[in-house]
């Protein structure tokens, strides 16, 4: 999956949940879910399970506390991906 297919699946995933439109016009790699997108924490957790079911994957703890921008989600769910 190429990055740019994997920024569109993230797209889509976290739409719902951001809470500044124009910060989600430009997302990027460089992205950060909290700060850029103003998604809460609670909603993090929503999308994080969103991103497993999309991509079938399991993401434990460890990866769920480092998940908070978009390259760390990108690098995660390849990680994955790679693992099944």
């Amino acid at each position: 999956m190429t990055n740019e297919a994997l920024i569109a699946s993230l797209k889509t995933i976290v739409k719902p949940y951001v809470r500044n439109e124009e910060g989600f016009k430009n997302m990027t790699e460089h992205t950060d879910f909290l700060t850029d997108l103003q998604i809460n924490s609670a909603n993090l957790v929503d999308v994080i399970l969103d991103i497993e079911n999309e991509f079938d994957i399991e993401i434990d703890n460890e990866s769920m506390e480092k998940m908070l921008s978009v390259k760390a989600a990108m690098e995660i769910i390849t990680t994955k991906l790679s693992e099944k």
